[in-house]
């Protein structure tokens, strides 16, 4: 299997984050946190277990909590993050949670850096007990798009060539894919966009850096760029993507993902050629 992301990187880039510890560089973790809360408050059942994995600051877990749907909630973050002792640590393709041993996993932001996302959610899904349920926010395709064109188009403009510098994210179809690969049932995806605006493309970088999320990516150029280069960048971000008041627009999109761990009491689809009435006698519809 070839790597796409660099996993020390990814888990120094945290390190260095939580270091820094900028409260404002969460908000994207507490948004994921009350939209993944907000899905679990509407199911009609409780969870005596849960876990959040790799979330960061635990709000995820919090949040669930807050509903009342959760009896217990644990954490798992990555190795060497320096949380307090009770939160269990691990690499993030590597989950220490033994089969059939929790009824509720919540993954806030960190499946798009996975090598093997498809063994992730095995993972997960044979952590949970049958019927146990998965709730995900995964950053998606859309995400970050603005920056990807400026940063591209500088390159080109300056070198003749341009190296991946924003990561690729996937979208609703490839996640309900990888889902249903995972035997996962009842998989449900959506997708959200959330436009946030900065005075300047620095201080959207500067709010990355802050969130851990410099480029992971193996095959990113290791040569460093100038000021040049990042001064041009910024003027093309103003003239493509600014608005009125000059301020410039940024774009996230999060995949909101709900599945189920097999179970025999789960809705099944109709096998083909079960239907008792055709469609188009169900419709009126004439022939």
């Amino acid at each position: 299997m070839d790597l796409l992301f660099d996993q020390d990187l990814i888990a120094a880039n945290r390190r260095r984050a939580l270091r820094a510890g900028d409260p404002r560089a969460a908000f994207l973790i507490d948004l994921a946190a009350e939209e993944i809360a907000d899905r679990l408050s509407v199911v009609e059942r409780t969870f005596e277990k849960g876990v959040e994995l790799f979330g960061v600051t635990g709000a995820a877990g919090r949040a669930c909590i807050a509903t009342g749907k959760v009896g217990e909630m644990q954490r798992v973050e990555l190795e060497g993050t320096g949380n307090p002792d009770n939160v269990g640590e691990a690499p993030l393709e590597t989950l220490p949670l033994a089969a059939r041993s929790v009824n509720l996993v919540v993954s806030p932001l960190n499946l798009h850096v996975t090598n093997d996302t498809p063994g992730v959610f095995v993972q997960i899904n044979r952590a949970l007990v049958p019927d146990g349920l998965f709730l995900a926010a995964i950053p998606g395709a859309g995400t970050l798009q603005e920056l990807r064109d400026v940063l591209l188009a500088t390159e080109a403009a300056l070198t003749g060539g341009a190296s991946p510098r924003v990561i690729p994210f996937a979208d609703v179809r490839d996640i309900g894919a990888l889902l249903q690969r995972a035997g996962f049932a009842l998989p449900v995806v959506d997708m959200e966009n959330y436009t946030v605006r900065y005075d300047t493309m620095f201080d959207l970088m500067k709010d990355l850096r802050a969130m851990g999320m410099a480029n992971p990516l193996m095959g990113r150029s290791r040569k460093p760029l100038n000021r040049a280069f990042f001064m041009r960048a910024a003027q093309l971000y103003a003239e493509r993507y600014s608005d009125a008041d000059g301020r410039i627009r940024a774009t996230f999109s999060i995949l909101y993902v709900s599945a189920w761990s097999p179970h025999e009491s789960q809705q099944k689809p109709l096998k083909p050629g079960s239907a008792r009435m055709r469609l188009a006698d169900a419709l009126k519809a004439k022939e």
